[in-house]
């Protein structure tokens, strides 16, 4: 693994690199909350030896990547979709395939649309379809689901921000897989020693995704070849939504994956990734 920072006029966006330079170009968008080190390193690793070079990146306002401050919208989509190629860039990739899960996923179809020429493939993991009007978004979402811990409230320390993050990453969790609890600890202890959470961060990101519109026809203007991994027992998203973005785009493909919840335990590691590397140019 090596680590970078690429820039997008003033904004640097951390990074890192796993596998052979020759390898396929596979960037993976992370979602809302998280960062990059949530795509867990041995999964990043499978990939590389299936033949991917995979790189992991910061959003901006998330992890290593520059912050930025106040509640309301501080940059927007395009901006955020601007960073990717920014990536891109830094890796001398003049195309990438492309993997976002849930957020990163929405954030993944808009790529595809605004820089077509850059991206070869789009696999959208616990994502839902993007139509420019967030409203149209909650029909997708499972509740209480995502807004379980409305009403929890945590201290200032580290430990307990630790907590918080760990909760949260728990939401994702399948019924019958849970995830690897040793793992979701350490990254929630990490992700704070990188970045003290933001609460502010996540309004902002929502923000932009808020103020986002995508050029007419939506997603039907997807060319590039669309994989849409849904979970099963996602306990946040409904798995028709990974259907509807499959017949929605020009060429898509949806998988139900058994036994997945909004995240992905590792004995599912090797199903996903053969998905991805039979999918990705």
């Amino acid at each position: 693994m090596q680590s970078g920072t690429a820039h997008n006029g003033g904004v640097q966006l951390a990074y890192e690199t796993f596998g052979k330079p020759a390898g396929r170009p596979l960037l993976l968008v992370n979602g809302l909350d998280g960062q990059m080190i949530g795509w867990p390193e041995g999964f990043c690793t499978a990939l590389a030896d299936a033949g991917f070079q995979v790189v992991r990146f910061d959003l901006r306002d998330q992890g290593l990547s520059t912050h930025f401050s106040g509640k309301r919208r501080a940059y927007t989509v395009t901006e955020m979709i601007d960073d990717m190629m920014a990536v891109l860039d830094a890796n001398e990739w003049p195309s990438a395939n492309l993997a976002g899960i849930s957020m990163g996923g929405g954030l993944a179809q808009f790529a595809a649309l605004l820089q077509p020429d850059r991206i070869r493939t789009l696999t959208l993991i616990s994502a839902v379809p993007q139509y420019g009007n967030p409203i149209l978004l909650f029909r997708y979402i499972r509740f209480p689901g995502p807004f379980r811990l409305a009403f929890r409230r945590y201290g200032s320390s580290p430990q307990e921000q630790a907590q918080m993050l760990a909760d949260v990453t728990r939401l994702g969790a399948a019924r019958s897989m849970p995830l690897d609890e040793d793992w979701v600890r350490a990254v929630a202890a990490e992700s704070v020693r990188r970045h003290s959470p933001d609460p502010a961060a996540r309004s902002r990101q929502l923000a932009a995704g808020r103020g986002a519109r995508l050029p007419r026809g939506g997603i039907a203007g997807i060319r590039q070849p669309v994989l849409a991994l849904n979970g099963d027992e996602d306990p946040l998203v409904r798995a028709a939504a990974g259907a509807k973005i499959a017949e929605l785009v020009q060429n898509g493909r949806f998988v139900l994956v058994h036994r997945m919840g909004h995240l992905f335990s590792p004995p599912l590691w090797p199903e996903l990734v053969g998905e991805i590397d039979r999918h990705a140019l």
